[in-house]
């Protein structure tokens, strides 16, 4: 696995053992070019991984980053993955229900990409639009499988786009207030 653009491109990324679902270079090169530059930006990186999402904002300019993972088996290489970028990725080792639960941080984008077969997914969308995580024109992305979509509306998102990535998609929304 590679990153796919901005100062850290080519760079190789080891991927973890154990159950993972790294997202496409294809669909990781999109959506960046959909986010656009993020000199400047925070960014969030739940259900991490490897850290890819987390190295590819790095490379793109983001300047503070967190990347928050679960699970123990992906610790050891999410860790030695994020000391390939210059700026610095803080790791979370816990939920992602209690980071939000215990945000205290706004980020100018977060990106979500949960395990395909979690069924918490727009509980947590929710629990994350109602946190301290958010402000006004804060991107908030999910990647999730094309036949899990969202019934209803969440308060304070606005749904941008939704981009299709194979069996998969990436719901881009904006918090509105």
């Amino acid at each position: 696995m590679r990153i796919t653009g901005g100062s850290l491109c080519g760079r190789q990324v080891l991927v973890p053992s154990g159950v993972i679902r790294p997202a496409m270079d294809r669909m990781r090169e999109s959506v960046f070019a959909i986010l656009g530059d993020l000199t400047g930006c925070s960014f969030l990186d739940m259900f991490s991984g490897s850290g890819i999402i987390a190295l590819e904002a790095a490379s793109r300019g983001a300047s503070f980053i967190e990347a928050v993972e679960n699970d123990p088996l992906k610790r050891k290489t999410l860790l030695q993955n994020t000391t390939r970028s210059s700026v610095r990725i803080q790791c979370r080792f816990m939920s992602a229900e209690l980071y939000v639960q215990r945000a205290k941080r706004i980020f100018d984008v977060i990106f979500c990409d949960p395990p395909f077969p979690y069924e918490y997914k727009w509980v947590l969308v929710k629990a994350i639009a109602g946190s301290a995580l958010m402000k006004i024109g804060t991107r908030l992305l999910i990647h999730r499988p094309k036949e899990d979509f969202l019934y209803c509306a969440i308060d304070n998102l606005i749904l941008e786009r939704s981009k299709e990535y194979g069996r998969s998609v990436v719901d881009f929304f904006i918090f509105s207030c």
